[in-house]
């Protein structure tokens, strides 16, 4: 619950009394539970495109089965469910002080980076994962507002925090009121040589279909005659699934495709992707550095509509543990 003197006023011309971004800094959203199965572990592998050289990811009975690390991503959305539920409740979001709520017709998720400090396992028996949403930022840029958030992901049986995972979410027009622009952007431009690794992955008409029963349930990504009416020309793919298809690409071509080798991940959803478009995920090592006595490779990468060039994901870096440093993950 927020204070009476801490909520927002609407004026009959839209706009809001009583705003103060920096209220909101430091506010704590409702904690969420998570759990899911090695079916769910399985499923998402298949839907990011993992192959069959990468069994770990794909057979429960694999003596190196394996979470894709990317995997917790996707628990905000998906928290307890085993069947589908509706999304578009879900997504509401709990009022935060000073801040005018989001309008979600004129709202757009703008970047997404998970933090990975601990391996999830494969199923979440024996945990009581509790997810743990913060606002750790909101800024006002061109009339747009900018809210950015970091959720944690720990297992309250034993205080193991497993991931921190970054978003920043953008109301369009929805600034305006004078508050803070925030830190300068740091972009993560790609050298201008030849890529270190280049992947492809094909899209299909069913690839967002799979896609969203990793818990993603936007109708928006099934149901052309709904995209539609918010000004697309059909349904498209997730952000998410174009993220986490970078994500495999840069980990198979770059990692060894060996999950414990990823240390985070972040990019800027740029471009949507439609359903047949095929995306070339690009990869460039670009510095090494050492982080508690182990190797870290940074690989600066970009994701592209093939054919037409839109750059679907941008501002994309990853972060990978050398191989044979040692890491403890």
């Amino acid at each position: 619950m927020i204070a009476e003197k801490d909520k927002v006023i609407q004026r009959p011309d839209g706009c809001y009394d009583n705003v103060d971004f920096t209220k909101a800094v430091g506010f704590k959203l409702p904690t969420a539970k998570a759990s899911y199965l090695r079916r769910d572990v399985l499923l998402f592998a298949n839907a990011i495109g993992c192959t069959k050289d990468e069994l770990h990811f794909l057979y429960e009975l694999h003596p190196n089965f394996s979470c894709f690390p990317t995997f917790p991503i996707n628990l905000p959305f998906k928290q307890t469910d085993q069947d589908v539920y509706d999304f578009l409740a879900r997504a509401l979001v709990t009022d935060v002080p000073g801040v005018p709520p989001f309008d979600p017709q004129r709202s757009v998720d703008g970047e997404r980076g998970i933090d990975i400090l601990h391996p999830i396992p494969t199923s979440s028996a024996d945990l009581d994962l509790e997810i743990a949403p913060e606002i750790v930022g909101v800024y006002d840029k061109g009339g747009n507002m900018i809210q950015e958030m970091v959720q944690s992901i720990t297992d309250t049986k034993t205080g193991v925090l497993y991931a921190k995972i970054t978003s920043k979410a953008f109301g369009i027009g929805q600034g305006g009121y004078g508050g803070p622009r925030g830190p300068s952007t740091i972009n993560h431009v790609p050298p201008v040589c030849k890529p270190d690794a280049v992947h492809i992955f094909q899209t299909t008409p069913e690839t967002c279909l799979l896609y969203r029963l990793c818990g993603d349930y936007n109708p928006i990504h099934a149901d052309d005659a709904f995209a539609r009416e918010g000004g697309f020309k059909g349904a498209f793919l997730q952000g998410l699934g174009t993220w986490n298809i970078a994500a495999h690409g840069v980990l198979r071509k770059l990692g060894g495709s060996e999950a414990g080798r990823l240390k985070s991940f972040v990019a800027r959803f740029a471009a949507i992707v439609y359903p047949g478009d095929a995306l070339e995920t690009r990869m460039w090592r670009t510095g090494e550095k050492s982080v508690d006595g182990r190797g870290v490779e940074e690989i600066v990468f970009q994701t592209i509509v093939r054919g037409d060039g839109r750059v679907a994901l941008s501002n994309g870096v990853a972060e990978l543990w050398k191989k044979g440093t040692g890491s403890k993950l």
